[in-house]
């Protein structure tokens, strides 16, 4: 007789398992709270569709800050195999510049979201949609708002993480393993905007304007790419990679100080080498030499006095090591992406509630972060495959 599983929530991760789960051993429903699947998928795919990226998979592996947890899933289910199995159900992809993987060009979110769906209707997967997960009854059943109780074999909730409340993906879902007792971590804003008190003087020549082929530096953890400033502060890849040590001084202590390499490719004698060699005007030797960018001109102007900016010394410390006080975060429903959720220390390393046996947690309701650039949804598709083959084989057992 086959077991009944209940998927809670209808995003990737949850494709990934129903997709997975074998038909001839498991009656799957997916219980969705929208009127449609999927929401947070498709948004996410309005910015940039990237899928996940090409890196060597131990080069993958390092991006995330629990990869000894999440290493036998993403190895189980690696980039490579996620590719391959988006071509069979004929969603071909091509790597982009960026070594991001991408749909190949002119199929639309909507449309790898529709064939998403195909696989799992031929894979014999029910989708209620209107059910909202209330918690567990007196008797362990699951509850919905509806006031409909269920009481499947196994559950995998699926409940994505803190941010977007316009796709359903709120992390309400909390305060219901907290009253079970099993543990969990406070939802923090990551790939997100970070707030700079910049002059007023600056921020009216700047805003808007991109600071590109930079670098950015916290303690040891340097990242490199682009950002945008804004009036907020600073978004964009490069200071996003940096959020759990950005995050991590602003727990300590209410503030963060970061670093912009405004040369990256140049060592700072060599900066200064540049600065000295040459009878240019400073500002001249900045653009010509240097080949900096107005905007990265007028960040050192309005950082250094006249004295310093003439200085060739104190100018090329100031090129390599421009210190940016961070203020906050952007509100956690602005960010792509949250840390927090169901803590690490709460499941086995399948993915199962050690408090509740047969019960998994998958996808961006756990606690582990990742950059952008196809990451985030690389693991959520690994985990949900990686728990669907561990039911498949022990059920088989």
């Amino acid at each position: 007789m086959k077991k009944t599983v209940a998927i809670i929530g209808g995003g990737p991760s949850a494709f990934a398992a129903a997709a997975f789960l074998d038909s001839g051993l498991f009656d799957v429903t997916i219980y969705e709270k929208n009127k449609t699947v999927g929401r947070k998928f498709l948004v996410a795919g309005k910015g940039g569709f990237n899928l996940t990226h090409s890196e060597p998979i131990d080069q993958l592996i390092s991006r995330y800050s629990e990869s000894s947890v999440l290493e036998d899933a993403l190895k189980s289910f690696t980039n490579d195999d996620l590719r391959a199995w988006l071509d069979e159900i004929g969603v071909p992809t091509y790597i982009g510049s960026s070594k991001r993987i991408y749909p190949e060009k002119g199929i639309k979110p909507i449309e790898v979201l529709t064939k998403l769906l195909d696989v799992l209707k031929s894979n014999s997967v029910r989708i209620e949609f209107e059910k909202e997960w209330n918690g567990w009854s007196d008797e362990g059943k699951l509850k919905f708002t509806s006031e409909e109780t269920i009481a499947p074999d196994i559950t995998i909730f699926s409940l994505g993480g803190g941010s977007w409340k316009v796709t359903g993906s709120d992390g309400s879902w909390i305060d219901h393993f907290e009253k079970r007792g099993i543990k969990t971590i406070p939802f923090l804003p990551s790939n997100c905007a970070y707030s700079i008190n910049w002059d007023s003087e600056l921020i009216e020549k700047i805003e808007g304007m991109p600071l590109k082929n930079i670098a950015l530096r916290s303690e040891n953890k340097v990242c490199t790419g682009e950002v945008v400033i804004t009036k907020f502060g600073m978004e964009g890849n490069a200071i996003y990679a940096l959020s759990p040590e950005i995050q991590a001084q602003l727990s300590h202590s209410g503030s963060a100080t970061i670093y912009l390499d405004l040369k990256p490719s140049f060592t700072e004698e060599q900066v200064l080498t540049k600065l000295c060699d040459s009878s240019l005007k400073t500002t001249d030797i900045l653009r010509r030499k240097l080949n900096l960018s107005k905007t990265q001109i007028n960040l050192l102007k309005s950082s250094l006095t006249k004295e310093e900016f003439l200085s060739k010394l104190q100018l090329s410390e100031k090129i390599k090591h421009f210190p940016l006080q961070i203020e906050s975060a952007a509100p956690l429903d602005e960010a792509i992406s949250t840390t927090g959720g169901i803590s690490m220390d709460s499941i086995t390393s399948n993915f199962e509630l050690k408090e509740r046996s047969n019960v998994y947690c998958i996808g961006e309701m756990l606690d582990w972060n990742a950059p952008t650039g196809g990451y985030l949804l690389q693991a959520c598709f690994s985990i949900g495959v990686f728990v669907a083959k561990q039911l498949n084989s022990v059920s088989k057992d």
